[in-house]
C-alpha cells in the first residue's frame, strides 16, 4: 500500500486576462483643426478581492496634442483619468483560503481612436489586465519509503589509482591513429 503526504503551499489557483476599452470626450478652449497625437503613461493600479468579484482600481495621464486656429497654432491636453474595473469570479469547486491577488498590465492603456467630434475630442483607451488568484492548496504526493542507495567513496589513494590507469590507456599519439 503507497504511504501518502499532504503539502499545504501557495499556488496560483486561477487565472485570466480581460481587455477594457473606455470613450471619453473632452471639450477644449480652442476648437481643434487637427489631432497630432494622444499618448498614455503613469499607469497606476490595484485589485483587492470583495466577495466573488475582484475590483481593479487605477489611474492613468492622458496627453492629446492637437492644432487649432487653421493648423496655426498648437496645444497639449493633459489629464488625469481614474477607473475602477470589476471582474466576477467564475464558482470554483475547491475550498481555498487566504487568497491574494495579483494584477499584471499585460497591454499598457493606449489611445486605440481619437476623433474631432462637435468641437470637442473623443477618444478611445483600451487596456489589457492580468488577474491572478493565489491561494492555499493541498497537494497529495506518494512518499517513497525506499532509500536512496548510498554512493562509496574512494579514499584519495584509490582515485589517484584510478587516474594512474587512464592515463596508462591514453597515450600521446592517439591523433595519428588511423580509423
Amino acid at each position: 500500500m503507497a504511504n501518502y503526504r499532504e503539502i499545504v503551499t501557495k499556488a496560483v489557483i486561477a487565472k485570466g486576462k480581460k481587455t477594457f476599452t473606455d470613450d471619453y470626450v473632452v471639450s477644449v478652449n480652442n476648437k481643434p483643426s487637427t489631432i497630432l497625437g494622444c499618448w498614455v503613461i503613469n499607469h497606476n493600479f490595484n485589485g483587492v478581492k470583495v466577495n466573488d468579484e475582484i475590483r481593479i482600481t487605477g489611474n492613468y495621464d492622458v496627453n492629446i496634442w492637437y492644432s487649432y486656429d487653421n493648423d496655426t497654432k498648437t496645444e497639449v491636453l493633459k489629464e488625469t483619468r481614474e477607473y475602477t474595473e470589476v471582474v466576477r469570479l467564475r464558482d470554483r469547486e475547491d475550498d481555498t483560503s487566504g487568497e491574494e491577488i495579483i494584477v499584471r498590465s499585460l497591454k499598457q492603456p493606449s489611445c486605440i481612436k481619437v476623433d474631432i467630434v462637435d468641437g470637442n475630442i473623443k477618444y478611445i483607451i483600451e487596456k489589457e489586465l492580468g488577474i491572478e488568484l493565489v491561494g492555499n492548496i493541498k497537494v497529495k504526493i506518494e512518499a517513497n519509503s525506499e532509500e536512496d542507495p548510498w554512493e562509496e567513496i574512494l579514499e584519495e589513494e584509490k582515485v589517484d589509482e584510478e587516474v594512474n590507469k587512464i592515463d596508462e590507456v591514453v597515450t600521446d599519439d592517439f591523433m595519428t591513429d588511423t580509423f
